[in-house]
């Protein structure tokens, strides 16, 4: 019987002391989280941005060869601040850790290919929190146009959202930048194809943010016929933009990252709902 209250006087301390108060730090904590995430998301859903976008636990930095690469082959980059440009190279080397490249018909992978392409990626998500795309852990890249089983014929690129991939010829990537102002950019496509797939399917503030957009750039449209008229007879944007909502969607986007000055210009409007639906607020856009 004295074991037992002994016993019992242990068990009682034990919850007193330790159980009771973890128990109340794990829900206070949760409690916290909770209140945390609604306010970070009625803040991104409010003003169409995240609270916050740069936060990060030790960065990584490129070797210096990857970052003359980069230098010499975005011009993006170097439209960004010195801290900006840390973030971004950050982003990239994590992406470089974390993503297979597979060279097709003997291609073989080399660091100009996944610092262009990757960097691509790391410019079209960097208005984001979130600059991953869950959708995407491999980019296949064939030499020329490849033989698509999608539809059997010939492609220049495609996303594979069942094999986690972004398929690219590497000679239409080539083609994309070296004009940099045709409004062509076949890397800036496809990603922009991942990314809105990606946002469909996965919530978040950056699902918030791109498709909220997505929706007022349509609802602008559908609500403008004259406005309408006018984007197709100035031939500014190619015949397959036109195609569907999502073509359309990632030709504007490949407009507004190579021509943004002469897209201002032109259609205000709706460079201003590009530009919040991707939170570019930077290197001078």
């Amino acid at each position: 019987m004295i074991l037992q209250s002994k016993q019992e006087i242990f068990e009682r301390q034990l919850m007193s002391d330790y159980v009771i108060p973890i128990g109340v730090v794990l829900i206070a904590l949760f409690v916290i989280f909770r209140i945390t995430r609604a306010i970070l998301f009625l803040y991104a859903s409010r003003f169409r941005k995240p609270l916050f976008n740069h936060v990060y636990f030790g960065l990584k930095r490129l070797n210096k060869r990857q970052q003359t690469i980069l230098k010499n082959e975005l011009f993006f980059y170097n439209r960004l601040s010195d801290k900006e440009r840390i973030y971004f190279q950050h982003r990239l080397a994590k992406l470089l850790d974390n993503t297979e490249f597979v060279g097709r018909n003997q291609l073989k992978i080399d660091d100009h290919m996944k610092i262009l392409i990757l960097g691509t990626l790391v410019m079209i998500t960097f208005g984001f929190r979130n600059y991953r795309i869950g959708l995407v852990n491999k980019i296949l890249l064939y030499p020329q146009a490849f033989y698509s089983n999608t539809n059997q014929n010939l492609h220049k690129g495609e996303f594979n959202p069942s094999y986690k991939a972004i398929v690219l010829s590497w000679e239409d990537v080539l083609l994309g930048y070296s004009i940099d102002n045709d409004n062509f950019n076949l890397a800036i496509h496809e990603i922009i194809h991942a990314l809105h797939l990606d946002c469909l399917k996965n919530k978040g503030f950056r699902a918030a943010i791109f498709l909220n957009g997505f929706t007022d750039i349509v609802n602008f449209l559908e609500g403008n016929e004259a406005y309408r008229k006018r984007l197709i007879e100035s031939e500014y944007f190619r015949d397959y933009a036109y195609i569907n909502q999502y073509e359309f969607l990632s030709v504007i986007i490949e407009t507004f990252i190579e021509t943004p000055k002469e897209f201002r210009g032109q259609f205000p409007e709706l460079y201003s709902y590009v530009k919040t639906m991707l939170n570019f607020n930077f290197a001078g856009y």
